[in-house]
């Protein structure tokens, strides 16, 4: 079973990985960025900026996530909440392979 958790988590971890260089590639052509009265294209690309920033943090989360129950699969502590030491259910960790802690703690 941790064979296969730690297959998807390997994987989930270098498709995020990926994403991050993608989300994190330099923009060609940006310009200058001003802002105005209207909204133009600096503003525009000020918010696409400012969302794929958001978007880097979150999939940080994840990565962050996936390393922790990677870590759990090494020690072994993979399937028990962090918190309280119960068992993870099955059902949670097919869903989320790189749940380290029950619903209750989540």
């Amino acid at each position: 079973m941790h064979e296969q958790a730690r297959a998807e988590l390997e994987a989930k971890e270098a498709e995020l990985i990926a994403q991050m260089e993608q989300l994190s590639r330099p923009i060609q052509d940006q310009g200058s960025i001003s802002f105005g009265k209207r909204v133009g294209d600096g503003t525009a690309m000020a918010v696409d900026r400012l969302t794929a920033v958001s978007a880097h943090d979150n999939l940080q989360g994840l990565l962050d996530e996936v390393r922790a129950a990677l870590a759990a699969i090494e020690d072994g502590s993979y399937g028990r909440c962090a918190v309280c030491g119960e068992p993870i259910p099955g059902g949670r960790l097919e869903a989320r392979p790189w749940a380290i802690t029950c619903v209750r703690h989540g």
